[in-house]
């Protein structure tokens, strides 16, 4: 059977442009078992399967597969999903996943709409996080060199007083040689410097966090709706 995906771009800038891709997939469409194969098939760094809200609630299950195995959280599909369910007329103030509840809002500023969820930091994975010297080397990191059993986070300054950071993401143990914008690793980054950030990733994804010392970290980023992507 056919089976219709969304595409969506997380994380994008003011511009609509880079952002991570996402498969999201009604949950009711694909068995559990049949799931890891879809996110394997679709190659993106992870594919969300979202169970559709009841009837005048605004809480809603859903998991999250990259494409060798399923993530108890992560950030750009949980922003992804949100964005989604409010575009489709059915906004939800909670999203389940297996980690826990991920708080949900919905924010419109000057230079857009962004997604906000929260979550709590010990939730992101464990990453192995490196402190650059500059930009420079965060640009001219060679992901061939990050490709051990672990994921690993590369950052600097931008510009400390103002809390901007420019960073990278090696994956290569979930299948991702580099993860364009990652919001689980936006949340420990985040939680790491103890402060709220804007953070540039990738090729120029945009992210931006908020840090609570009672241990939860707010994730806010654009999202642009790339069409449907049909598996037969």
């Amino acid at each position: 059977m056919a089976l219709d995906v969304t595409v969506l771009r997380v994380f994008t800038n003011a511009d609509g442009e880079h952002g991570n891709p996402l498969g999201v997939v009604d949950a009711s469409l694909v068995a559990p078992a049949d799931r890891q194969r879809v996110a394997a098939e679709l190659g993106y760094s992870e594919t969300i399967f979202v169970d559709l809200p009841a009837a005048g609630t605004q809480t809603t299950t859903a998991h999250i597969f990259t494409p060798t195995l399923e993530l108890p959280f992560a950030g750009h599909p949980t922003v992804g999903a949100s964005w989604w369910l409010k575009d489709r007329g059915t906004p939800v103030n909670t999203l389940q996943v297996p980690a826990g509840v991920v708080r949900v809002t919905y924010d419109q500023l000057a230079d857009g709409e962004f997604t906000v969820i929260t979550a709590r930091a010990e939730w992101a994975p464990d990453f192995s996080v490196y402190d650059m010297d500059s930009v420079d080397d965060v640009l001219n990191a060679d992901p061939d060199d990050y490709r051990d059993a672990a994921e690993h986070y590369v950052w600097a300054w931008i510009d400390e007083g103002e809390g901007t950071i420019r960073s990278r993401m090696f994956a290569s143990d979930l299948g991702i040689p580099e993860d364009e914008a990652t919001g689980a690793g936006a949340v420990r980054i985040t939680d790491h410097l103890s402060r709220d950030l804007v953070i540039t990733q990738g090729k120029g994804s945009e992210l931006r966090t908020g840090w609570s010392a009672d241990g939860w970290v707010t994730v806010a980023g654009r999202v642009v709706d790339d069409g449907v992507r049909r598996l037969d």
